[in-house]
């Protein structure tokens, strides 16, 4: 009878053992972000869903852009296949959060680098230097910032574009801010509104789309320098240095050219070289 006692308590704790195994086995790699070796572990990863030529969430359900290129290499250089990672639609007004919350694991969704969000996140890159523009009707007479005041502008919540030409070029700009990109354009397009500012990135893969060809033009103005970096959630070091050093490969074996061709060249977006891993550019 002993032995059969035995035998049951190791019975019972060998059942205890496996089922802390399997809960574990289901948590495992960190839904944001694990160990990255595989067995079902998914990363998660911020983008703009309504961004052509960087972020943007196709019809079949698919996404493409240059930003989710990017994020797709580094992911690789993480340990993740593509397969094992999940996109999350990440607005400009909700970036900060949603690392803060653990919503993802990195952002790349044209995320300027600037010392206010600096204090709030941590950035690797940059990775893109682009400048701030006007996209403005093919028969519009505004050519200069200035010629904003007494205009409709449009920009997006929580963007610092916007707010740049409101407080030094054009104070007199009637500014509207809504919720995406592709609402201002609509707004363009409507002549509900008689521009539309961000980096010349995003308003030349606007631009470039079907429905909008020959109906738009970039004004052409430098009217800020735009450092794009991936947002990691604030003191995790690690992840910042991992994600460095993939940009950096992805520079010196093509990708990065690459990647710019396929996504911006249909617009003839006139990108700058590749920016040095932590080079701010002012």
């Amino acid at each position: 009878m002993k032995f059969r006692k035995v035998t049951a308590a190791s019975a019972t704790a060998l059942v205890l053992a496996l089922t802390a195994t399997a809960c574990g086995g289901d948590n495992g790699g960190d839904s944001n972000g694990g160990s990255g070796s595989g067995g079902g572990d998914k990363i998660k990863i911020g983008i703009k869903y309504d961004q052509p030529g960087l972020g943007l969430k196709e019809p079949d359900g698919s996404f493409s852009g240059f930003d989710v290129d990017v994020a797709t290499y580094v992911a690789k250089e993480l340990g993740y296949e593509p397969n094992q990672i999940e996109w999350v639609e990440t607005k400009s007004a909700d970036r900060e959060n949603a690392l803060a919350r653990g919503d993802v694991k990195f952002i790349a969704a044209t995320y300027s680098i600037t010392d206010e969000r600096k204090q709030k996140v941590d950035f690797a890159g940059p990775y893109l230097l682009a400048h701030q523009d006007l996209l403005v009707k093919a028969d519009s007479d505004i050519k200069e910032g200035t010629d904003l005041n007494g205009k409709k502008l449009c920009s997006v919540t929580g963007s610092t574009s916007a707010q740049n030409v409101k407080n030094e070029i054009a104070p007199k700009a009637q500014l509207q801010t809504l919720g995406g990109y592709s609402e201002c354009i609509a707004g363009l397009q409507s002549g509900a509104l008689d521009a539309v500012t961000t980096d010349d990135a995003i308003l030349a893969g606007f631009a470039a789309q079907d429905q909008y060809k020959g109906q738009f033009k970039l004004v052409g103005l430098k009217l800020s320098n735009e450092n794009y970096g991936i947002g990691v959630k604030k003191g995790d070091t690690a992840t910042v240095n991992k994600i460095n050093d993939a940009l950096e490969k992805m520079v010196s074996d093509g990708s990065w050219n690459k990647a710019v061709t396929e996504n911006f060249g249909p617009a003839n977006y006139k990108n700058e070289e590749a920016p040095k891993i932590g080079q701010i550019v002012q």
